[in-house]
């Protein structure tokens, strides 16, 4: 069965969709077999991938509200090297829907069940709200990644999640765990960025990941041309970053 990662954080801003992507394409280079699947109405990390957001015969939403399945709504986008699950603004629509839908916050969790086994990862993206798509996702998933920008109120918003967390892990998803915590546009010259860093380290100790991505134009510019950062410039620092992250998630699972 595949492991299904979302990548959460309830305060925007933090390169949540940017890490979805390049996490994505960067794993499909190392021969994984992955599926992303948006979830954020907003269709960010659809676009990203190359995807049409205004010309979809299926999205998520018609699999959350059961209207479709997974194998209807899935694109493979050329050379990408990993599939997508796409989102636009109907998600909005699907949310209110539901509200009163019987098995609301495991409607994901089940839509995904036949597909799985045909995948080693399946990444999901987020809107940057606790709501009832953020729900499903971290219902569905077995592990949370938590992308961070190094900055003040980065660390508040942080604890919010974890007792977000905390709450899903007694209720709905005793499984959940956290994969790791991503530091994101960080920049090594400021010393409050290299002061979050050590407060992170300090209270998560391992479950901090030791690559850092670092601020980086490329990696900002290739989401406007429908690429991740590999595909766009393989060789910044950004692309390099994105690398090492899923190698150092391959190196950890093998050595579970």
């Amino acid at each position: 069965m595949g492991q299904v990662i979302t990548i959460a954080n309830q305060k925007g801003g933090v390169a949540k969709t940017t890490t979805t992507i390049n996490l994505a394409a960067s794993l499909g280079s190392l021969g994984k077999k992955v599926l992303l699947l948006d979830l954020d109405p907003q269709g960010n990390a659809t676009m990203g991938s190359g995807v049409d957001k205004h010309d979809l015969a299926f999205s998520s939403c018609e699999v959350l509200l059961g209207e479709a399945n997974f194998r209807q709504a899935t694109y493979s986008p050329k050379d990408l090297g990993y599939d997508v699950v796409p989102a636009n603004g109907d998600l909005t629509a699907a949310e209110v829907g539901l509200m009163d839908a019987p098995l609301r916050e495991k409607r994901l969790r089940l839509a995904m069940e036949d597909v799985r086994k045909e995948y080693d990862y399946l990444l999901i993206d987020c809107p940057p709200s606790l709501n009832m798509l953020t729900l499903n996702a971290l219902v569905a998933a077995d592990g949370v990644l938590v992308p961070i920008q190094t900055e003040y109120y980065a660390l508040e918003g942080l604890s919010a999640l974890m007792g977000t967390i905390l709450k899903i892990q007694k209720s709905a998803n005793t499984q959940l765990d956290i994969v790791g915590i991503l530091r994101t546009m960080h920049d090594p010259r400021n010393n409050l960025a290299n002061d979050v860093s050590a407060q992170l380290i300090q209270y998560f100790g391992d479950k901090v990941f030791r690559t850092i991505i670092p601020r980086n134009v490329r990696v900002a510019e290739a989401p406007s041309h429908g690429l991740p950062i590999l595909m766009y410039d393989k060789t910044s620092r950004g692309a390099l970053a994105y690398l090492d992250l899923a190698k150092e998630m391959l190196a950890a699972e093998a050595g579970a």
